[in-house]
């Protein structure tokens, strides 16, 4: 019963046996191995983005701030929300890798609303060289708290982006999830509604580890290059990273591995709808699901060895119906048994 995290879940087994077979004689580094060539043929293809300008590195960390960095400048800010994965889970990395360039909070939700996208670039470039200029608008799917921005919500938040000739940068941790949920394409998510860049996400969907950064304009591939570089995130036996990739691509693995997440989920969506004193913090959307559940159920389910997070309160305290909210994370290989058998514990 493990729901702390897609993060902690074991990798595909056809992924580690194209590690395995990668493993033999000899290949370019530095990502012009043959593998490389083929994955970037194969996510042209998926993002129907023949010029793409496409990269690996090791996490999501990387690749976000990377990506930042270069479609942004030092003296200017990046537009996110205030729980997005580069201001609260990041460590400053993206400061760090752009030399400087700031984060500014939009609204108080996991989802930008054009209305305070537009009000918060306003704000900004109001004090001459006093203050940060106006940077890249980031924008995450799945969101931090498990909901799905439609394509039509991306290119909204897009249109005022470019009213402001800024960029667009999509973080796509869990980019799979987003977009079996929404039954659209890569495109239609993406360039087509406005985005620039995108880090595609592949570690939390049965990777052992390795992100994908896509630039739909192949004039900042350079730049790129040269930050991954500088930023120690060239790999120099970079098979072993385009072998996951493109194992990942192959037959639509990161799609069937995502509806596989996104239908767990559902399950224990379904189930925890059964129980009356449940209920959810956000209408979960994909493959993430923040709950409340009685402080003693918590301790019902921690004490029987569910692993998963207390997003809020303490299991420690003497009432033991207060409710506390939880986050449960679905991914691709967790079996119904352990879903059922936490429903059944959840329900007493």
């Amino acid at each position: 019963m493990f729901f702390a995290s897609d993060n902690a879940g074991p990798a595909h087994p056809q992924v580690m046996q194209a590690l395995v077979d990668a493993n033999q004689g000899f290949a370019m580094p530095y990502g012009n191995d043959p593998i490389m060539a083929d994955v970037r043929a194969r996510l042209r293809e998926i993002f129907e983005a023949p010029e793409a300008a496409i990269y690996l590195v090791a996490t999501g960390t990387a690749a976000n701030s990377l990506a930042l960095a270069t479609l942004g400048q030092p003296w200017q800010t990046v537009f996110c929300s205030p729980v997005a994965h580069i201001h609260e889970d990041e460590c400053n990395a993206p400061e760090f890798y752009s030399g400087g360039a700031k984060l500014t909070l939009v609204g108080d939700s996991d989802k930008i609303t054009p209305e305070a996208l537009r009000t918060a670039i306003h704000a900004e470039e109001t004090r001459g060289v006093h203050g940060p200029q106006r940077g890249p608008v980031s924008i995450t799917n799945v969101t931090e708290r498990g909901r799905v921005y439609t394509c039509a919500e991306i290119a909204a938040l897009s249109a005022v982006a470019k009213e402001f000739g800024l960029p667009v940068h999509l973080d796509g941790a869990r980019f799979a999830n987003a977009l079996v949920a929404l039954d659209c394409t890569a495109a239609e998510m993406t360039w087509k509604a406005g985005v620039d860049a995108v880090s595609f996400g592949g570690t939390k969907n049965g990777l052992p580890g390795v992100e994908a950064v896509i630039f739909f304009d192949p004039a900042k591939a350079w730049e790129f290059e040269l930050r991954r570089k500088r930023g120690a995130h060239l790999f120099s036996k970079h098979r072993y990273l385009s072998a996951q990739m493109l194992a990942f691509l192959t037959d639509d693995l990161w799609l069937g591995s995502a509806r596989r997440a996104n239908a767990n989920a559902a399950r224990l969506i379904d189930g925890l709808r059964a129980i009356p004193a449940a209920s959810f913090l956000h209408e979960p959307q994909a493959n993430m699901i923040f709950a409340n559940l009685p402080r003693a159920t918590h301790q019902r389910l921690h004490d029987a060895g569910a692993v998963y997070y207390i997003w809020s309160g303490t299991l420690e305290g003497d009432d033991p119906v207060e409710p506390l909210a939880a986050r449960l994370v679905c991914d691709w290989s967790i079996g119904h048994d352990q879903i059922d058998q936490f429903l059944k514990l959840a329900a007493g």
